[in-house]
């Protein structure tokens, strides 16, 4: 059975049903406690459940001892660009401790970062900066697009006996979904195929999953049938579904609200350029944030960005091209 959430409230949901399975987990952040009816508060206590320092520094730093004291904590970070005061904890401390004790040391914290509020927000608080921590060994990175996703992700999270890094897009927060009753892990480095088609294979990172499903029932009018693939996971990222589908397909289109140089979607083409190669009747297109800040002004913010039509544009020219 199901029951209809917004995204974030899956996210709560998973955070509570753990707290409640498991006594070692904590939850704190800037924003967390902040006052005596905080519900989190209420249902754990002091003890598990506390506001922290405005220091990203510090309350990284309190998540690596706790869990060296077997503890799962969960930060909520809010912004992403926050954990970019942090690096050293976040990159060099926390999942560096297991391979260097020899498996020994287990660090099992989750990092549960806001990204992408475009909406006016201008430059500082609106990256997509999920692909930064992709290469860092020891770390896993979660980027859920639905409600389902998110506490089917989640609870995986905390489970993890090593950091996540657990993305959620601003502009999903609200967003309803279907969410399963009760228990519900889904396992990281685990893609979904969202939308069969035999055209054209298009991956989508997030956010960008609702913009690709836009744009593929739109070209389904046209008589292009595309495959839609949500990796859910960056790292650990399921390579071998995607290269099943463009082995399919031919094609692949790879959306990302990253910027170009910085995004998940180069690493993914990569990877399909190194083992799919041979399967591709036409080059890998990504439709990508252009390298640039966010600016405030919402045409030059909707310029920078990928949308359905510049999906549909992209779809359009591989589907065009012809086999060598």
């Amino acid at each position: 059975m199901a029951h209809e959430l917004p995204y974030i409230a899956a996210i709560e949901e998973a955070i509570r049903e753990e707290m409640e399975r498991d006594p070692s987990v904590l939850y704190f952040g800037q924003n967390i406690a902040t006052h005596e009816n905080d519900p989190f508060l209420q249902a754990f206590g002091p003890d598990r459940v506390r506001v922290t320092p405005i220091s990203e520094t510090a309350e990284i730093g309190m998540a690596v001892g706790a869990a060296f004291a077997g503890y799962r904590p969960v930060v909520e970070l809010y912004m992403a660009e926050f954990m970019l005061v942090a690096m050293d904890q976040v990159v060099n401390e926390a999942p560096r401790f297991h391979y260097m004790s020899a498996g020994q040391v287990k660090v099992p914290i989750v990092l549960k970062a806001g990204y992408g509020f475009t909406a006016g927000w201008a430059g500082q608080h609106t990256g997509s900066i999920y692909g930064m921590f992709m290469g860092v060994p020891g770390l896993k990175v979660a980027v859920p697009a639905t409600a389902a996703d998110a506490k089917g992700l989640m609870t995986a999270a905390i489970r993890d006996d090593n950091p996540v890094v657990f993305f959620h897009h601003y502009l999903l927060t609200l967003e309803h979904g279907d969410v399963p009753d009760g228990e519900y892990v889904l396992p990281l480095g685990q893609a979904n195929v969202v939308r069969e088609g035999s055209d054209v294979t298009v991956v989508a990172i997030g956010f960008m999953l609702g913009k690709a499903l836009a744009a593929a029932e739109q070209l389904a009018g046209q008589g292009i049938a595309c495959e839609v693939i949500d990796p859910r996971t960056l790292a650990p990222l399921d390579t071998a579904t995607i290269i099943r589908s463009v082995e399919k397909t031919g094609r692949l289109v790879i959306v990302d609200q990253s910027t170009r140089h910085g995004s998940a979607a180069a690493v993914i083409a990569a990877e399909v350029a190194s083992d799919g190669f041979a399967a591709l009747k036409a080059p890998v297109k990504l439709v990508t944030a252009l390298d640039a800040t966010i600016p405030y002004s919402q045409p030059m913010e909707e310029y920078l960005l990928p949308d359905e039509a510049k999906i549909v544009a992209a779809v359009h020219e591989v589907a065009a091209a012809v086999p060598a």
